[in-house]
């Protein structure tokens, strides 16, 4: 642990350790060993790549969630093909990335036999990025599209009552040599993990992240929490999380964000409802000419890192590359709330 003051003390583990931290934890909850090993394994991406609000504090939110009921630790999820090029995994009420596991294979099956395949992830819990899942779906070769609701936490643009989810779109591109391009974002100004964070250290947010529940701009991390997020860029990032709602929603048979709380009843756990991932075999439509067209979308990335910008996901390869190594740093206050959670469990 470091020597700094409380607030800012830390715990050094290496990335196994912090796979075994989760394992032990969500093995606490009650959650079987398929869901252990699939939920855990978000959480050790989340530390690797530098993205702590997707990180092993992720294992609060979801023990949470199974305390209260939101989701159910055993579910057996269900895989069917309602047309050749589409896959549907109905997850029974479980976290969602075992179900991913189940429909991920079949969905690039698919998708480099007819070209374009897409996979409804149904009745599913939400609590984790996107990223590592496109991530995985393009290191296979396929381009990538994911987008999923969640709970109504934020405001359209124009209002300061909650109809939208914090409403990700994740996009992933496969490149010849090296790291996929990947890019995640949230359709709401940040994500809503940072204002928890921001909650848990005592630090006042940007007036521009969120409403109070009087509809007030506010700088208080659980005043935003407890009345509305704004969505990024105004009317278009609304526009984009209106986009996913549907995608993720109706489309697919499933939950707004509106009804995904309306669900949770009080409870304050993980969204409930639907994903939506699409993925195209890029050499679908250039058949033979598929050398080349990557070529031409190498020449896009070499001209944005020529002029000194960076690539989206560009930052989290780095963390990665150094925490492979020299393991990570979490909080000794999120470390004491995890030993709490162990020791009560």
């Amino acid at each position: 642990m470091s020597d700094a003051n409380d607030g800012a003390a830390t715990v050094h583990l290496t990335l196994d350790e912090v796979r075994a931290l989760a394992k032990a934890g969500l093995a606490k909850t009650g959650l079987s060993p398929d869901h252990v090993d699939a939920v855990a394994e978000t959480m050790v991406a989340g530390e690797r790549d530098g993205c702590a609000s997707h990180g092993i504090y992720r294992l609060l939110v979801a023990a949470s969630s199974v305390k209260t009921g939101v989701v159910v630790p055993d579910a057996e999820p269900v895989l069917d093909e309602p047309s050749p090029a589409l896959v549907r995994v109905d997850g029974k009420g479980g976290f969602a990335q075992l179900p991913f596991r189940l429909g991920a294979p079949l969905l690039v099956e698919k998708a480099q036999k007819y070209g374009i395949a897409a996979l409804a992830l149904n009745n599913v819990v939400h609590f984790a990025a996107l990223w590592p899942e496109v991530e995985k779906l393009a290191s296979e070769g396929v381009v990538t599209l994911a987008v999923t609701p969640s709970h109504a936490w934020v405001a359209p643009a124009g209002g300061t009552e909650p109809v939208f989810g914090t409403n990700p779109i994740a996009f992933g591109w496969p490149r010849p040599s090296g790291e996929p391009f990947v890019f995640d974002f949230a359709t709401s100004a940040v994500a809503r993990g940072e204002i928890e964070l921001h909650r848990r250290a005592g630090k006042p947010v940007p007036d521009d992240w969120g409403y109070d529940p009087q509809g007030n701009p506010t700088t208080v991390a659980e005043d935003v929490l407890k009345g509305a997020m704004r969505t990024f860029g105004g009317h278009k990032g609304s526009a984009l999380a209106a986009m996913v709602e549907l995608l993720g929603g109706p489309l697919i048979g499933d939950m707004t964000s509106l009804q995904s709380i309306e669900a949770d009843g009080g409870r304050g756990g993980s969204p409930i409802g639907g994903e939506f991932i699409i993925a195209v075999d890029p050499a679908g439509f250039v058949g033979a000419m598929l050398g080349e067209h990557m070529k031409h979308a190498e020449e896009m990335f070499d001209t944005i890192t020529g002029q000194g910008a960076r690539l989206p996901s560009q930052r989290r390869y780095e963390a990665r590359r150094k925490s492979l190594t020299d393991g990570v740093d979490i909080p000794a206050a999120l470390m004491r709330d995890i030993e709490k959670l162990l020791e009560e469990a």
